[in-house]
């Protein structure tokens, strides 16, 4: 059975799921920055999964990517599987822009996280609700 990373259970806020990954969004207001993580047991790298799963990981983060460019303004896209701290397998889809506190070095470890205040996750999901109406994605209940 599937179980999230108690680390990125920590760190990340649900938004929901596709068919193969849930998506989470990093707790860190500073970048609008999220992951996906294939709801499959005991992966911890990409060639783990059989080739449908690969073909699914692939088409669900190359079409989160091109979404959240527009939806966010990226002047650039992040996509990275490491997994050195984490070791379930997930995608990290980070918008970059020129502006943000870590341009142009990677933003692990650059600045303390700024934990997300409620509006601020609320205008997240809105902004996602306007791209991701497809019948292949399901938000999360909004937390109480």
């Amino acid at each position: 059975m599937f179980a999230l990373d108690p680390r990125l259970e920590q760190d990340t806020l649900h938004m929901g799921d596709f068919p193969l990954c849930r998506l989470l969004l990093m707790n860190d207001a500073s970048y609008p920055w999220f992951i996906l993580v294939p709801r499959r047991e005991e992966v911890s790298e990409l060639f783990q999964l059989d080739e449908a799963d690969q073909r699914s990981l692939w088409r669900e983060t190359t079409l989160l990517a091109e979404l959240l460019k527009d939806t966010f303004k990226a002047d650039k896209m992040n996509v990275a599987t490491l997994g050195n701290v984490v070791g379930q397998l997930h995608m990290h889809v980070i918008v970059r822009r020129r502006s943000d506190a870590a341009w142009p070095a990677p933003v692990w470890g650059r600045q303390p996280a700024v934990a997300y205040a409620e509006d601020q996750v609320k205008e997240v999901r809105e902004r996602l609700k306007l791209v991701l109406d497809s019948a292949d994605f399901r938000f999360a209940p909004e937390a109480a």
